[in-house]
């Protein structure tokens, strides 16, 4: 056990980690030139698309230092906010992290708000300053807000560059040297943590986790706490790029257990597993998620809807965070409520849907949380409009509000508090860090911030300034729900919680935005946008007419009349069956109202 090392790498989204490991890979041979691509760890089409690590890797190394061998178990984690909880699993699984800090951006607030997940967790923090190389690269300043940040000496900072090859063995020689071994009893009873989980078609759940306590070997009765399931372990193994089975993993290493499992719901991540002769208690200190955006995902075909179900239980275990629930609409038919991390992880998971299970859905309008306090005295969790009570039940409304962290060139500060302003936040503290770069604290409703809010943000700061946020508690607001109504019917899929003062101009915007997107029909639409009974705004979608004048040529104008008079009673009888078709571009207008 003195000779294992199990560490991640953590850093704000874009600082170089999957390089970084790249690089560490091919420096200690797990990877032969020929198995060799860039961001080899990430093996989603999806992640070297966009360039960003969605899920947490795990991946075991072999490494000679000193004449002796040491086993490192690396975990390559997200950057983005919306993917913290992947981050906060991996953490628990190690004694020890990389920061990396890109030279020429400095520390943004991801890299904060990691490194105090990974202290929260007595973790052993390595400073590594990343992209020495570029021509922007600003090491002294740099070097100078990791010291004020961890409070290490400026030579414990290891300046590498993952792109060139610079600084790697510096890097490795100081994960054996300052990372502690792990601690654990290895003739103790069964103690695993289950931090990840990966569904493969041919042989079950994979589970991934790591041995705190005992050893376990191919063909144990094991037993997984949480659920109270029994199976025997049939392979047992370590994680190279590929599977490598082994008879044992012992105390303190990171390793999958295969046992045929075919139901994701048997398998929880931060579970515990022991055995089943010789029980332990389970490993204390994980926090289940807490989604913040809520989301309808429906079928296009309702005959589709088992598979859908089907889908999403296979994507819950490649992304524990995903949480969700059967409801109905009475636009949309079937389908599910699916609470998520943030915008990007709804969109990653649409993605997802479309390309690995070949699953065409329709999303609904977004939303969060509410707590509705009926004037029965009872108070209700409301997750879609649909479920809002009638105005007259609701005595209050409160919402979530969340502590935002921007960090930002002093240059930008004006507008982003302009935008924060807007966006019904309030200041709470403003602190240089260096000349150059200022941390601005917000408190701002959820709602505000889960829209478009990060895209604005990035927009005014031209991409430099970084965010992060976590949630402070509930305040009460004057919220109202918007219906919108097309031929008098309401829609419940395009309706949406707002604030009563965003109300007027929401709605205006939206029926404008419905207008243009509304294919026309053969009799005239009506979009209205109310609040309860009273209609706030109305825009029509004139009726497509066949012109039944042609064929009078000069003649009388009562001739004209009489055909024009005609087609509206078809008009008219037309209107009283009509049904609209709305595309799935609608239902997206909501989130790109501008």
């Amino acid at each position: 056990m003195k000779n294992i090392r199990n560490f991640c790498i953590i850093a704000h989204i874009d600082h170089g980690k999957s390089t970084l490991a790249d690089r560490l890979l091919e420096w200690t041979g797990t990877i032969d030139k020929r198995q060799m691509q860039d961001q080899v760890l990430d093996d989603m089409e999806l992640e070297r698309e966009r360039g960003i690590t969605i899920k947490s890797h795990a991946i075991q190394m072999q490494y000679t230092y000193e004449g002796e061998n040491y086993t490192l178990n690396l975990i390559d984690t997200p950057g983005h906010v919306d993917f913290s909880y992947e981050v906060s699993r991996s953490i628990a699984a190690c004694e020890g992290a990389l920061l990396v800090v890109d030279a020429s951006q400095g520390v943004e607030a991801q890299t904060i708000s990691n490194l105090y997940l990974a202290i929260g967790n007595d973790l052993t923090i390595i400073p590594v300053l990343n992209k020495i190389d570029l021509p922007g690269a600003m090491p002294e300043e740099v070097s100078d807000q990791i010291v004020e940040l961890i409070g290490c000496k400026r030579e414990d900072i290891i300046r590498a560059s993952a792109k060139e090859g610079i600084g790697i063995d510096e890097i490795l020689e100081a994960v054996v040297k300052r990372i502690p071994p792990p601690k654990g009893d290895p003739n103790g009873k069964l103690q695993a943590l289950i931090f990840d989980s990966v569904y493969n078609s041919f042989r079950g759940i994979e589970v991934i986790f790591r041995v705190k306590n005992g050893t376990i070997r191919k063909g144990d009765k094991v037993k997984f706490v949480a659920t109270g399931r029994e199976y025997i372990a049939e392979e047992v193994g370590i994680l190279k790029l590929q599977k490598e089975p082994r008879d044992q993993v012992e105390c303190g290493d990171v390793g999958y257990l295969i046992s045929g499992i075919k139901q994701a719901r048997e398998v929880k991540v931060g579970d515990t597993i022991t055995h089943v002769h010789n029980p332990a208690e389970a490993i204390k200190g994980f926090e289940d998620v807490k989604p913040m955006v809520f989301a309808g995902i429906y079928p296009v075909e309702s005959s589709e809807f088992e598979n859908l179900r089907e889908a999403m239980e296979k994507l819950q275990l490649n992304d524990a965070s995903l949480v969700w629930e059967p409801e109905t609409s009475a636009a949309l038919g079937f389908g599910f409520r699916c609470g998520f991390l943030g915008m990007l992880h709804l969109e990653i998971v649409q993605e997802r849907l479309e390309r690995e299970f070949d699953m065409t859905v329709i999303t609904t309008v977004p939303s969060v949380q509410f707590k509705v306090h009926t004037t029965k005295g009872e108070e209700k969790l409301i997750q879609a409009p649909s479920d809002m009570p009638d105005p007259v039940h609701i005595d209050y409304i409160e919402e979530p509000f969340v502590k935002v962290q921007i960090i930002t060139k002093a240059e930008y500060v004006g507008p982003i508090i302009t935008l924060c302003m807007e966006k019904r936040g309030v200041i709470k503290n403003q602190v240089y860090l260096t000349t150059d770069r200022v941390e601005l604290s917000f408190e701002m409703p959820l709602a505000e911030v889960v829209f478009d809010f990060f895209d604005k943000l990035k927009t005014i700061s031209r991409g430099y300034a970084s965010l992060d946020y976590e949630l402070a508690g509930w305040r009460e607001s004057d919220m109202v729900k918007l219906d919108i109504k097309l031929n008098g019917d309401t829609v419940d899929a395009l309706s949406a919680i707002v604030h009563r003062k965003k109300a007027y101009e929401w709605g205006k915007r939206l029926c404008e935005k419905l207008k243009d997107l509304l294919p026309r029909q053969q009799f005239e639409i009506a979009i209205q946008a109310a609040i309860g009974q009273k209609v706030i705004a109305r825009e029509t979608v004139k009726a497509l007419r066949k012109n039944v004048l042609a064929k009078c040529y000069g003649g009388d104008i009562t001739r004209k009349r009489k055909l024009l008079e005609k087609q509206k009673k078809g008009k008219k009888r037309m209107r009283q069956i009509g049904t609209v078709e709305v595309p799935q571009e609608a239902f997206m207008a909501v989130l790109k109202l501008e």
